[in-house]
C-alpha cells in the first residue's frame, strides 16, 4: 500500500510555500507554464503570505480554486478573498451565477488537462475540498460539482477525479484539533473524505501538534 509523504516541521506554512514554489518553477522549466488549484480555510493565508516571498514564476502561473462557498463577491466567507496579492492569473469559481450547475460545467471545461499541484487543507471532521463526510460528491464522475449546504453555505468543488489526476498534491494542516483525523487518515480510515485523496504524489505538511498521534 502506498504511504503518505508526511513532513513534520516547525513552520508548516513556510515549508509548504517553499515546496510549492519549487514545484511551480519545475513545471515552468519542464512545460513552459504552471497550473495550481488552491483551497481556502485557516491554514491557507499564512502559506500564501509565505509564498509571496518565494521565487515563483507568477507570469507563467495560473491559479484555479479547489472549492468555493456560494456567496456574493466580497463576502468574507469567500475563499477568493484570500487570494489578493498572488500575482498569477486567477480563475475564480463562478459561484454568483444564477445557474450554478451550468456554471460548474463551464468551469470544468476550462480546467487544465492535469494540474501541476493541487493544494488542500483538512477540517476537524476529516473533510477536504468541499467533500463533506457521507456526501456522494466523492463518487462523482464530473470534474466540478455543486453540493448542498455544508457548514452554512452551498459549495462548488473540484472532485476526487481532478484532485487525484494532478501531478502533485500538497496538504497543509496544523493544530491539536486535527490530530485525531490525521491519525485516522494515516491508518487509511475510509470513512473520512480525505482518505479519497491519492497517496502517491501527496506531500503532507504538519506541525508537532497535528502529528502528535502518529507513530514515532
Amino acid at each position: 500500500m502506498s504511504t503518505l509523504d508526511i513532513r513534520v516541521v516547525d513552520e508548516p506554512s513556510v515549508s509548504s510555500a517553499r515546496w510549492l514554489a519549487h514545484r511551480l518553477r519545475d513545471a515552468v522549466r519542464r512545460r513552459g507554464s504552471a497550473t495550481l488549484a488552491v483551497s481556502g480555510g485557516s491554514t491557507a493565508p499564512p502559506m500564501f503570505e509565505a509564498l509571496r516571498s518565494c521565487d515563483v514564476p507568477w507570469h507563467r502561473t495560473t491559479i484555479w480554486q479547489v472549492d468555493e462557498r456560494v456567496a456574493p463577491n466580497g463576502d468574507p466567507d469567500r475563499n477568493a478573498e484570500q487570494l489578493g496579492g498572488l500575482l498569477a492569473r486567477i480563475r475564480l469559481m463562478p459561484v454568483t451565477s444564477k445557474d450554478l450547475r451550468t456554471a460548474a460545467r463551464r468551469y470544468a471545461a476550462g480546467l487544465p488537462e492535469r494540474f501541476d499541484v493541487v493544494h488542500l487543507g483538512m477540517g476537524g471532521d476529516g473533510h477536504t475540498a468541499s467533500w463533506p463526510p457521507g456526501d456522494r460528491v466523492v463518487e462523482s464522475s464530473r470534474a466540478v460539482e455543486v453540493i448542498g449546504e455544508f457548514n452554512g453555505r452551498r459549495r462548488m468543488t473540484l472532485t476526487p477525479m481532478v484532485v487525484n489526476a494532478a501531478r502533485s498534491r500538497l496538504v497543509l494542516t496544523v493544530g491539536a484539533s486535527k490530530a485525531a483525523m490525521v491519525e485516522r487518515w494515516f491508518h487509511s480510515d475510509t470513512k473520512i473524505p480525505i482518505d479519497r485523496v491519492r497517496r502517491d504524489g501527496t506531500v503532507v505538511f504538519l506541525d508537532q501538534e497535528a502529528a502528535s498521534r502518529l507513530p514515532v
